[in-house]
């Protein structure tokens, strides 16, 4: 494990005993949270994207305001939905963005999550979809924004035009070269993750898969993995490609951490997501050197360079930093981590998580 980071669902709204978190205050939150982790040498800080519903629906605002306040942790998305988006306009915000934070960005982009409303995309304006979940409509964008991204001439200069020189096709601008080697795209299946190798962009993978093959997750993960690795040498793609796992884990340091996380234990197990058969990971939670016993036996984990710990970013800074902390001192390195401090003087140390 080179690299850890947090993948925030961005929550808010009513938290229950008549307290209710704002939009405003999630956004904040989430800043002075990446400020924190930037200072711990943590790697990333990653958002969920959904729309309709509490939580980040456009982030690339949030993410250019956490990239302008830290100096070396990496920001992206996990993931939009490609389904939503016009590809020429996040072309141009990708590119801006990875100008902005030194290509410090991680994209992950897919055909998005389950929705709380019934094919939402269509309200944005992209209908047409013969896929009941608009899976070709996702397609269809992520390749003309990787068109757009490559610096393609895709519009015809206007030669009467005052403005621009050179004639010919234009590209999209800004232009961030490099940017597609900091595009994942987020695969819930073997197939997807084998497509994604093909198209030489990152593969990310979350705590659900869209597949049950009747083995257990980590070990379907990892087959995932794999399968991406081989299409992406078959396509001869050049360089080594990132892949990240995300995990819900919480490191039991006191008795107040044990009574706080009671209820967060979960068994890996198997449901239907969209009437499609579907397996999840299950939540790691224990002392740090169960945590270091159990994620080393974690196949997926292992294999993958990157891992993205889920939050709960609803319960504030405080508590995330100190979670975030938690596994940064006493699991992590246990793991292969070491804190993202490149080329500068390193702190004395990750401050007592229980002081």
């Amino acid at each position: 494990m080179e690299r850890f980071g947090t993948l925030s669902f961005g929550h808010y709204g009513p938290m229950g005993g008549g307290h209710r978190l704002t939009a405003a205050d999630s956004i904040h939150q989430a800043i002075d949270l990446a400020q924190g982790m930037d200072e711990l040498g943590v790697n990333g800080v990653y958002f969920r994207v959904h729309h309709f519903a509490r939580q980040q629906g456009s982030p690339m605002t949030l993410l250019a305001a956490i990239a302008a306040t830290t100096r070396q942790i990496e920001v992206g998305t996990g993931v939009i939905d490609m389904r939503y988006e016009n590809p020429l306009h996040l072309a141009e915000d990708a590119a801006a963005l990875d100008l902005l934070s030194n290509n410090r960005i991680a994209l992950g982009v897919s055909r998005g999550s389950p929705e709380t409303v019934v094919r939402g995309y269509e309200a944005f304006g992209y209908t047409g979809s013969t896929d009941p979940r608009g899976a070709d409509i996702a397609r269809a964008h992520f390749e003309l924004f990787l068109r757009a991204i490559d610096g393609e001439g895709l519009a015809e200069r206007d030669p009467d035009s005052p403005f621009g020189a050179g004639g010919g096709r234009q590209r999209i601008e800004p232009y961030s070269p490099g940017l597609r080697s900091r595009v994942w795209w987020g695969a819930g299946t073997i197939g997807t993750a084998r497509w994604a190798g093909q198209v030489g962009v990152n593969l990310m993978s979350s705590t659900l898969l869209t597949e049950d093959r009747g083995i257990p997750f980590d070990e379907l993960q990892a087959q995932q993995i794999e399968a991406f690795r081989e299409s992406w040498r078959q396509a001869g793609h050049p360089g080594t490609p990132r892949v990240s796992v995300s995990r819900t884990i919480f490191p039991i340091l006191d008795e107040a951490d044990e009574a706080r996380y009671a209820a967060s234990h979960e068994r890996e197990g198997v449901g239907y997501i969209d009437g499609v058969r579907s397996r999840f990971g299950k939540s790691y939670v224990a002392t740090p050197e169960v945590l270091v016993e159990e994620l080393s036996h974690d196949a997926a984990v292992m294999s993958a360079d990157t891992l993205m710990l889920t939050i709960p970013s609803q319960l504030g800074v405080d508590f995330n930093l100190r979670l975030v902390e938690g596994f940064a001192k006493y699991v992590a390195p246990a793991l292969g981590w070491k804190p993202n401090w490149e080329g500068q003087v390193q702190p004395e140390g990750i401050r007592d998580v229980d002081s």
